[in-house]
């Protein structure tokens, strides 16, 4: 989606939104619309602040399902956005920005899964939640990076099993299951890049800080961390523990929810390893989730572009293994 296209539409750009308070206007066409925002934890600040929902990408999708609202600006990537059609068909649909990919989701396209499953027949096909519709389609259960275990245990034990597209939640899962799923060999940019030693020297820097890393992380993290889970998990935990210090491998939005659900509490972001362009950064970021701005939210309501579709034909498989998943979690 190239800006040409947002010009075509009739969005204006930050020199015509100079003056406007986009927060204030985003929630009158909110009321106007009928239409509710879904923000992503990994969204920046503002965005969560003015949306009806802040959490994970299933968790919303199943959350704006429920509600009455026949519009939702999904703030979040593109995969996120056809997850919410696929719960709420008959919904309008809209994503910000649609170059807001995924770098796991594009790890696994349909159509190499779709060979992969023909070369491992009689495997079920477990796929995180992060994937496309597409891959979906091909798909035998869902998991969340919350419910992957529970999921997991409750199929066949002598099931073969193709896990993907997340290798590093998928070899976590063997681990504590003692499965041996045939791992797809994807991975996220950002929880690819937590650097072990920084979290080695974080620690000895805060001894008595609690380490929370997402299941995403390499198996090297994972081992020095306290806390192993998905964004809800860490947020559940340091809500309710009486540590006041925490080291987290996770994306750097999730540090906006976390200060403003537990105030008293620290929150330290790990850094990413050496970029490519050999600086080192403080936080480590998602620039695809940072495609999400407020002046796009308020393009996209105003004209109710771009709206996210799925064939039905499509949507009807795509959904089954999502069903699935509620059933056995």
């Amino acid at each position: 989606m190239l800006k040409t296209e947002w010009k075509q539409q009739g969005f204006i750009d930050e020199a015509a939104a100079e003056g406007l308070d986009l927060k204030a206007e985003i929630r009158r066409l909110c009321q106007e619309k009928n239409a509710i925002i879904l923000a992503h934890y990994y969204t920046v600040g503002d965005i969560q602040d003015v949306a009806d929902f802040v959490g994970d990408s299933l968790a919303l999708a199943r959350k704006a399902a429920e509600t009455d609202a026949q519009m939702m600006v999904m703030a979040g990537v593109h995969f996120m956005a056809e997850t919410c059609k696929l719960l709420s068909p008959e919904k309008t649909v809209l994503c910000p920005d649609l170059n807001a990919g995924c770098s796991l989701a594009d790890s696994c396209k349909a159509e190499d899964l779709k060979k992969f499953k023909e070369e491992h027949p009689g495997h079920l096909v477990v796929s995180y939640v992060n994937t496309t519709a597409a891959v979906k389609a091909l798909t035998d259960v869902v998991v969340t990076s919350g419910n992957a275990k529970r999921v997991i245990d409750q199929l066949p034990e002598d099931a073969d099993i193709i896990f993907g597209p997340d290798y590093n939640l998928g070899n976590y899962i063997n681990s504590v299951t003692g499965r041996q799923m045939l791992l797809w060999n994807g991975g996220c940019h950002v929880h690819e890049r937590f650097s072990l030693e920084k979290i080695i020297e974080l620690k000895k820097e805060y001894p008595e800080a609690v380490v929370m890393a997402h299941l995403e992380c390499k198996a090297p993290v994972l081992a020095v961390a306290d806390v192993k889970g998905s964004t809800a998990d860490m947020l559940k935990y340091a809500r309710e523990s009486e540590a006041k210090q925490f080291i987290v491998a996770t994306e750097a939005g999730i540090l906006h929810e976390l200060q403003r659900t537990c105030a008293d509490k620290e929150f330290i972001p790990v850094p990413p390893e050496i970029s490519e362009s050999g600086l080192e950064c403080s936080c480590n970021e998602c620039q695809y989730m940072k495609l999400n701005t407020l002046l796009k939210i308020y393009n996209c309501l105003k004209y109710e572009w771009p709206a996210v579709e799925i064939d039905p034909s499509l949507a009807a498989d795509a959904v089954k293994p999502i069903e699935k998943m509620l059933q056995l979690s």
